[in-house]
């Protein structure tokens, strides 16, 4: 019996692909922490929900629990929902030593992962980077520190990897959204324009970002769209979630919240600095259907 455990937090989704993505994730991280109890976790969509993968943990014993994030940066999910629902298992089990990790934040392994994503998809036929555009998709959502990174990531791989341009879309919440963003770049008169989803997994909003980008590329015959693939099981995506691991494990890491608008006035969301700390999925926890076992009952899925 592991005296420590690891639950790994997703977001949840009405996919069955993309939940299976997300179990695949975890059950690919299994071998690289071999002495962690394992379980997963969803905040909305899916089961088990957060509570029943902690409640899992401790049934076997396990009495300290590292709860890292499935999410790429911190937003209302990460900086809201998730320590809420640690904090009110934590006042039901206070024999149990729960600690939450920090985001995966833009990280040079997951970078790493982007590079190679974008690289797979680009067809060598003979268009340089230099008359490549790359447009670089967000989730979106109402806080403006995550939607920034977005644009230092898609800052980075432009530079790093010799594009001709970079936008920035979302999928939601945020603007640009990305049937604009795609219609602007196909004007800038760039050869080809390589759509990147800066995702973890596939779902209803990457697979919309997929057929707006053939909706678009209908529209300009003239340019060459190529979509790439999102991160996935990208192993620099699993090596960073073992980073975050064992970060938690050696320590209480924290995130930066220098311009986290929970923390600080941030210009037009003042209003938000100190807002309490409460979660937002009571309506939709474990809806949809989707029920996976956790590593306690197996440890291989079939998601065909």
């Amino acid at each position: 019996m592991a005296a420590t455990g690891v639950l790994i937090c997703g977001h949840g989704s009405r996919d069955d692909e993309a939940i299976g993505e997300f179990e695949l994730v975890a059950a690919a991280l299994r071998p690289r922490l071999p002495e962690y109890e394992f379980a997963t976790g969803y905040l909305e969509f899916a089961r088990p929900t957060i509570q029943e993968g902690l409640a899992s943990l401790a049934a076997r014993g396990v009495r300290r629990i590292l709860a890292i994030p499935g999410m790429l940066f911190a937003a209302s999910h990460v900086k809201n929902d998730l320590p809420w629902e640690m904090n009110s298992f934590i006042a039901d089990n206070p024999g149990v030593d729960v600690r939450l990790g920090r985001d995966l934040a833009i990280d040079p392994k997951l970078l790493r992962a982007a590079a190679d994503r974008i690289a797979a998809a680009s067809p060598n036929t003979g268009i340089a980077r230099a008359e490549t555009l790359l447009v670089v998709v967000g989730r979106g959502t109402n806080d403006p520190d995550a939607n920034s990174n977005i644009s230092k990531l898609a800052r980075m791989l432009w530079e790093g990897m010799g594009f001709g341009w970079a936008e920035v879309a979302f999928s939601g919440v945020a603007h640009p959204r990305v049937d604009a963003a795609l219609t602007r770049s196909a004007r800038l008169g760039f050869r080809r324009i390589i759509v990147f989803p800066y995702f973890l997994f596939t779902g209803v909003l990457v697979k919309r970002i997929y057929a707006q980008t053939e909706t678009v590329a209908r529209l300009f015959p003239e340019v060459e769209f190529v979509k790439a693939s999102y991160l996935r099981d990208h192993p620099e995506v699993l090596d960073a979630f073992r980073d975050r691991v064992e970060e938690l494990g050696n320590g209480q890491p924290a995130m930066n919240c220098q311009l986290c608008k929970y923390r600080t006035q941030v210009i037009g969301y003042e209003n938000d600095a100190g807002a309490p700390q409460v979660g937002h999925h009571h309506h939709v926890r474990g809806i949809g259907g989707h029920d996976h076992p956790d590593s306690h009952h197996s440890d291989s899925h079939n998601h065909g």
